[in-house]
């Protein structure tokens, strides 16, 4: 869900010259600064590493819920496979900027109860410490899908079929903890030109950062 708004906004920034997709699937998707790329394996990036090479930033929008899973299967998808990418992409971009999509209560001790936080925590402690021109964590909370966006995990579309009228409006009372698909991706493309204050950014600071095309 997340992915498809920050695709969307890159592709309406004028800033954006091009987008590389890369996915398990095609998105179906058709614009000309777009390029997709189905790639099957997300632990082994050798057969297309030379096409990943030329790029200023990555928003890596992959991302599962924990329920239902055990923890090493939460970890194989959320740790292993982001910096499986995030490995890859610094060797071969240096000057890159990385930003990864976290969530709201994500434990950066990685000592705390809830499985989920503890995994995001890590993820995002290792990410930090790789040699990146910047990086940036992003921990939204709840997200408002705008223009069409939708999840791809059933429960979530049935939350948003049944409360999302009602969002709009919790946002404007609640502003710390909710935010929207097209807010996050401008955010991340502001971001990416010109950096924040500081290396994690909570939902407040993500609707903080000031949006709108040049």
């Amino acid at each position: 869900m997340v992915g498809q708004g920050v695709l969307r906004e890159c592709l309406l920034d004028p800033e954006v010259r091009e987008v590389l997709a890369i996915g398990r699937s095609a998105a179906g998707r058709q614009h000309p600064k777009l390029r997709e790329l189905v790639h099957a394996d997300f632990l082994d990036y050798s057969a297309i590493e030379p096409e990943l090479s030329g790029f200023d930033a990555c928003f890596f929008c992959l991302g599962v819920s924990s329920a239902g899973m055990t923890e090493e299967r939460y970890t194989r998808v959320t740790y292993d496979i982001t910096l499986a990418a995030a490995r890859t992409l610094v060797r071969v971009n240096p000057n890159m900027t990385f930003i990864y999509v976290s969530g709201m209560g994500t434990d950066s001790s990685e000592r705390g109860r809830s499985m989920w936080a503890r995994v995001k925590g890590k993820t995002e402690n290792d990410l930090l410490r790789l040699p990146f021109k910047t990086a940036y964590m992003f921990r939204p909370a709840v997200i408002v899908p705008l223009h069409g966006v939708k999840s791809k995990t059933k429960v979530y579309r049935v939350f948003y079929a049944v409360l999302g009228p009602l969002l709009p409006l919790v946002k404007g009372r609640f502003p710390k903890y909710v935010t929207t698909t097209e807010q996050i991706g401008r955010a991340m493309i502001k971001v990416a030109e010109d950096g924040w204050l500081k290396p994690v950014l909570e939902n407040s600071d993500i609707n903080a950062v000031p949006v709108g095309y040049r």
